[in-house]
């Protein structure tokens, strides 16, 4: 299958069987692309939790509007975006930067002084949503991974973000829930989404040349 045909295939799974677990290997893949995808400033301002255990997707599920795949799925994962942006994480950012390249140069330099100067000094619910969206980035890609590995997703906002953050104690790691994605194998006999047609508008609806 090429990646347009497993885009084809992948749709957002209402009904995943809890006997059929995803492969280490297809998860770290998936781990893997999300870690090597775009990120504003390469700054990477959000970690993917990645929770297995039991009990605690089923604390989060009645906060989830008791959605099965939370607990049918094989591994979920939570996209949790960094509550603000602070000198420290940006240096943090930087320095890794020159430390793996082993070099440092005049316009990096600048730009680090330029995102010390405008980051932090701005509000903090405005830098949690700058930070929120680099994460929907990474959920574009595990949602494009996944179904390259041909593993089954859905992306999920309906949720309480508050108390998934108390659930998951991410306050206190600086960190606030964005968005869930269950991994996991579609249901086939009680999956009512599986065998119907993907709605999507056409090219010409869709994409705009400007020549």
């Amino acid at each position: 299958m090429s990646l347009i045909d497993k885009l084809q295939w992948r749709y957002a799974t209402k009904k995943m069987d809890p006997s059929k677990a995803v492969s280490q290997e297809k998860v770290e893949q998936i781990l893997e692309a999300i870690r090597l995808t775009a990120s504003s400033s390469g700054l990477q301002p959000y970690e993917v939790l990645v929770i297995t255990n039991k009990e605690i997707r089923e604390k989060i599920q009645p906060i989830a509007n008791g959605q099965s795949q939370i607990t049918d799925c094989s591994h979920l994962l939570v996209f949790a975006a960094w509550d603000t942006y602070t000198a420290q994480r940006i240096n943090d950012a930087f320095d890794m930067t020159e430390s793996i390249r082993n070099f440092t140069s005049e316009s990096g330099t600048a730009y680090r002084q330029m995102l010390l100067k405008v980051y932090p000094a701005r509000d903090a619910e405005i830098n949690f949503t700058h930070a929120a969206k680099q994460a929907y980035i990474g959920l574009g890609t595990a949602l494009i991974a996944a179904a390259y590995e041909q593993v089954d997703s859905t992306p999920m906002e309906g949720f309480d973000p508050s108390a998934l953050d108390a659930i998951l104690s991410l306050k206190e790691k600086g960190l606030r829930s964005v968005v869930m994605l269950p991994l996991g194998y579609r249901k086939t006999d009680e999956d009512w989404l599986e065998n119907l047609k993907k709605v999507r508008r056409s090219s010409d609806q869709f994409v705009r040349w400007i020549n």
